[in-house]
């Protein structure tokens, strides 16, 4: 499971798992990205802190931010490289996925293939 983090992504994702809740856990504090059906496109993404690794989840590091994935959306997620973007109209996590076919104009879903929304990876 590859999922690259831009030096900016890595520096703003330490930065909101510094600052978030407890002390409690902290070994196990890290970013749950995932694919859900939704979007403009079929698929969203979803980024969110925890502390609790589900049973499925694949788990990488780098630098010093732990990455989960859940296994459904791994497929879809191979390859991705995230980066952090700071403008003076928007600014936010931007997810450059080598698995996108389309990619709506707000860059927060994709299409990939020929395939349903289902998170069902291509074949």
């Amino acid at each position: 499971m590859t999922v690259t983090l831009t030096e900016k992504a890595e520096f703003r994702l330490r930065a909101f798992l510094k600052s978030s809740a407890a002390e409690e856990n902290q070994a196990k504090k890290g970013i749950r990205i995932s694919v859900k059906n939704g979007g403009c496109s079929g698929y969203e993404y979803g980024i969110e802190i925890t502390n609790k690794p589900q049973p499925d989840d694949i788990v990488t590091q780098q630098g010093n931010v732990l990455i989960y994935v859940d296994a459904k959306s791994a497929p879809l997620l191979e390859g991705v490289v995230i980066d952090f973007i700071e403008g003076v109209m928007d600014s936010g996590f931007k997810f450059s996925n080598p698995n996108a076919t389309d990619t709506c104009g707000c860059g927060k879903s994709f299409k990939s293939g020929d395939c349903s929304p289902n998170g069902v990876p291509c074949s």
